[in-house]
């Protein structure tokens, strides 16, 4: 049997930045919906990156008197050191200034002139050299821009508006290809406007750091024209003929939602150019806040996902982002939030469910799993909401609603730590032992099925607790746990954080 494929990307992040909450944010999501696609028995590849010419990088190399492509080398490992740290599963990860990479983004170059979409003009226009490009009017009156100044130079341009109204038309033909829905409805908006030509290349007399326009070697090409082709260099394209056609078109590329503008509209203008198929969906999430700012470096409020991996560990800092932030919408990160959520949710629901089931059937049961038996009508309750979650979760995760996912799997988590308080197995246990052993398998496997399903979400605790049940591997159905099993003895899953009172007198 054929397997489904599932393409997933993250942006190519930019060399120069520091990695902060944002960025592991997306990589952890691309990560939690690439492992439950593969448990699910999907055929994965999931690419992630870095974006490594332009100005700024070729600015920064010499103020540290390196070259470019040596101060790259050195920065890279800031980001694939951190993804190892998260856990992130990535297949390839992929760096711009890779040969494998020139070499595509030269022959697209050349095909696309040939085909005559690209020209040559002078040009006049104000330049953002923060954000690496030419702006209109409009833009530098928002004082959204930094460093912008008048330019006047002869430079290469595809001819992206002679695509606009087949992009239009694909937009509003296909209602999942750019989400959530007020993100495609932006760039309708924006389309309705009439769509200029793409500067696609600088001069090397102001930039030398890039790659070299073929047929024009005084130019390297814009940033934005390399970058985004990174999508089909990584699965094959022109390289790979069987490995490209099984992969792409991508399943789903999710960026930010300030890079909106150049995925939907400069990348698919680029894709129609070369006769490929677009993106399945593209998704824009929103951005994490620290107060009512974005978080960045310029804005000296990020937050550094290891100082909370190490203080709290990898899989508290994953559940947190995947359930805080709605997919689409922004969320303030506050670390009174996070401990809040950890305690609520990972203290007292999730890990002490295991401390308990496990404690009692160590107690009553010699640590045995016990059998599960006839179930009573409460059993049947906690089972039919246990077997309808794995579809209920797939579902949702098949429509990017992550924090609706983790919030259903918590939910049997939670109904669960209520059953047992009123069945109270420590009471049953010592008038009808047999009936306790029910409610406890019942218990147990909820739980079982509930870590099982987290696995995407927090694979090094939900391993844990599995190993604990003896149940690594039994799936998303219903009955995996096995009694007779010997649970094995554990630690806290998840030591419950306590918040030190400050500025508290001590009493006399």
């Amino acid at each position: 049997m054929t397997k489904n494929k599932f393409y997933i990307t993250t942006p190519i992040y930019y060399v120069n930045d520091t990695p902060h909450i944002g960025h592991a944010y997306t990589t952890i999501l691309a990560d939690v919906l690439a492992r439950f696609h593969r448990a699910m028995g999907d055929d994965v590849f999931f690419l992630t990156g870095l974006d490594e010419h332009g100005q700024k990088v070729q600015q920064a190399a010499e103020k540290r008197g390196l070259t470019a492509q040596a101060h790259c080398d050195d920065l890279a490992p800031r980001f694939s050191g951190l993804w190892e740290r998260l856990g992130i599963s990535n297949d390839d990860f992929i760096r711009t200034t890779q040969p494998r990479h020139v070499k595509v983004v030269q022959a697209i170059l050349e095909a696309v002139y040939a085909k005559g979409d690209i020209y040559q003009k002078e040009y006049e226009g104000l330049y953002s050299v923060a954000e690496e490009r030419f702006i209109t009017e409009k833009e530098a009156e928002s004082g959204q821009f930094r460093e912008v100044k008048k330019i006047q130079e002869k430079n290469w341009f595809f001819k992206m508006s002679a695509y606009q109204d087949r992009l239009v038309r694909y937009i509003e033909e296909n209602p999942g290809f750019i989400r959530p829905e007020h993100r495609k409805n932006e760039m309708l908006g924006f389309l309705r406007q009439p769509l200029g030509d793409l500067c696609i290349s600088r001069p090397k007399s102001r930039l030398n750091w890039g790659i070299e326009i073929p047929f024009d070697r005084d130019y390297v090409t814009y940033v934005w024209f390399d970058a985004l082709i990174n999508y089909i260099t990584a699965p094959g394209y022109l390289s790979d003929e069987a490995k490209f056609r099984r992969w792409w078109p991508v399943s789903v590329h999710l960026i930010g939602k300030d890079i909106l503008t150049t995925h939907c509209v400069y990348w698919t203008t680029m894709l129609f150019a070369l006769d490929l198929p677009l993106p399945a969906t593209i998704f824009a999430h929103g951005w994490w806040l620290t107060g009512e700012s974005k978080m960045s470096k310029s804005a000296g409020n990020v937050v550094d996902p290891l100082d909370i991996a190490s203080q709290y560990g990898v899989d508290a800092l994953r559940y947190y982002l995947m359930a805080e932030m709605v997919l689409g919408a922004d969320s303030n990160f506050t670390p009174e939030n996070f401990i809040k959520r950890y305690n609520s949710d990972l203290a007292n629901d999730f890990g002490n469910l295991l401390n308990r089931v496990s404690g009692l059937i160590g107690k009553y049961f010699d640590g045995i799993v016990p059998a599960p038996l006839e179930p009573s009508a409460d059993d049947q309750l906690i089972m039919a909401q246990g077997r309808a979650l794995g579809g209920l979760v797939s579902g949702l995760l098949k429509e990017y609603k992550v924090d609706a996912a983790i919030n259903a799997i918590m939910n049997l988590v939670r109904a669960v730590n209520k059953y047992m308080e009123v069945q109270a197995p420590w009471k049953l246990a010592k008038t009808d032992l047999p009936a306790a052993g029910r409610v406890l398998y019942t218990a147990t496997e909820a739980l079982r099925l509930a870590a099982a399903l987290l696995g995407a979400v927090i694979p090094e605790k939900s391993a844990e607790a599995l190993d604990v049940l003896g149940a690594r591997g039994t799936g998303f159905e219903w009955g995996g746990l096995r009694s007779g099993t010997r649970l094995a003895v554990h630690p806290p899953l998840f030591p419950r954080i306590e918040i030190v009172p400050v500025n508290v007198v001590p009493k006399a």
